[in-house]
């Protein structure tokens, strides 16, 4: 990763827990697989259906994941409460990888029409140390052209950073914009480079260090972003579209200063079976030479 001059500089720990989430070369590279009900939805042979899939099911499915998959990944990011502590407790993580703890529980709340997360109840950044990791992820709802530095969400943002830094741990902001209710698909298409960029402006504001992003559309808004990120370096979300799409997201945005990228369903949302050993085979197969093309698209090397 590219040095820069960071309007929100690390820490000395945050700057260790930093390395260990990317590649040789430098650039973040964390598989996600902290999703529930959306892992839940890509296992399409679970008997009576992926609802009827149980905690301890998805949980086998989730370590396979790591086994096969984010072994060869500088970094996991996983749930407090389907796959930790289970998959340290019982070896399954490699120790060459690094976790990365998501905070955010399923789905959110609505408040005068605007969304916002909840943290996984009784989760907070002591758990992530008591869990065995050492960065942490907390996913924020935003619409910078109604949210300022005195709304409700700047002011959570900035207390997760003071609290998972008195902590010692680094915290990986994500940030996810949305459309409206009443906001035309043309109207919110139009915005949304810019909803994008004046998140990460608003976030940065509250004191983040590192941005999960989603692609802003094209090179130009990639290098808004950047420019509006104010040295924090930013990775791009894979937001379920497909691998060979998020491939070239990823390589425009990374030309245009983004500094790598976090996958999860992108890799493995067609690689996931309710039998172990077809998971291996698929994991094995179609996944993992997905992570290693990723890994190249961070690098610059496509």
């Amino acid at each position: 990763m590219t040095t820069r001059t960071a309007v929100n500089p690390l820490t000395t720990l945050e700057r260790r827990a930093l390395q260990s989430i990317t590649t040789p070369e430098g650039s973040m590279l964390i598989v996600a697989a902290d999703q529930r009900n959306g892992m839940k939805a890509a296992i399409p042979d679970a008997p009576g259906g992926s609802e009827a899939i149980t905690r301890d099911e998805l949980s086998a499915v989730k370590a396979d994941l790591v086994r096969h998959l984010a072994r060869h990944a500088p970094a996991i990011l996983l749930d407090p409460e389907v796959a930790l502590p289970s998959i340290v407790d019982e070896g399954v993580l490699d120790r060459d990888t690094a976790l990365v703890v998501g905070l955010d529980a399923s789905g959110f709340e609505t408040v005068d029409g605007l969304r916002y997360t909840r943290f996984v109840p009784g989760v907070t950044p002591r758990t992530v140390r008591e869990l065995g990791g050492g960065v942490a992820k907390m996913l924020y709802y935003t619409r910078p052209d109604r949210q300022d530095e005195n709304s409700r969400v700047f002011d959570e943002i900035r207390a997760l950073v003071a609290e998972c830094e008195a902590e010692g741990l680094l915290l990986i902001v994500e940030l996810l914009t949305y459309q409206l209710d009443g906001e035309s698909d043309e109207e919110y298409a139009a915005a949304f480079p810019s909803l994008v960029a004046d998140g990460a402006a608003l976030a940065v504001a509250a004191g983040a260090k590192i941005l999960k992003l989603q692609y802003p559309g094209s090179g130009e808004a990639s290098a808004a972003v950047t420019a509006a990120a104010k040295g924090v370096p930013w990775a791009v979300l894979s937001a379920g579209v497909d691998h060979e799409t998020f491939i070239v997201q990823v390589s425009e945005a990374v030309s245009h200063g983004a500094a790598g990228a976090m996958a999860g369903r992108s890799l493995w949302k067609d690689s996931l079976s309710y039998d172990p050993a077809r998971r291996e085979e698929l994991l094995t197969t179609r996944a993992l030479p997905r992570l290693r093309e990723l890994a190249d698209a961070v690098d610059g090397r496509r």
